[in-house]
């Protein structure tokens, strides 16, 4: 459980700076406005991550079986973002992705340190 725990804390803390590193981009490169929608889809893209984590932590254990509320966030982000007409789908849902993204600077980096 010691490895799960650094790797969920890594995945986390990864997802955080690339979280705030694409925000100033994204403001950098095309506005606050498409900026803070980015923020919206990449804080939901947080707390799914925290939600699966948890869910796995309590597999084998508590439960068969993963559990879907994890999904709940995705729908209810892209469900928000659809319907208020101040967000924009497309940066929200790339902001949901940025945890993906920190899947794939470990997995990166763990080749790479592998060697």
């Amino acid at each position: 459980m010691a490895e799960f725990y650094q790797l969920r804390r890594e995945l986390l803390t990864t997802s955080l700076a690339l979280m705030g590193i694409i925000f100033v981009a994204v403001w950098w490169g095309y506005s606050l406005d498409t900026a803070c929608n980015y923020l919206l889809g990449a804080s939901a893209s947080m707390l799914y991550l925290r939600l699966l984590a948890r869910n796995v932590e309590r597999l084998g254990r508590e439960q068969e079986k993963l559990g879907k509320t994890h999904l709940v966030v995705f729908i209810a982000v892209i469900i928000l973002a659809s319907r208020w007409q101040q967000l924009h789908i497309l940066p929200v849902f790339l902001g949901f992705l940025t945890y993906k993204a920190a899947i794939l600077v470990y997995t990166l980096r763990t080749v790479v340190l592998s060697r």
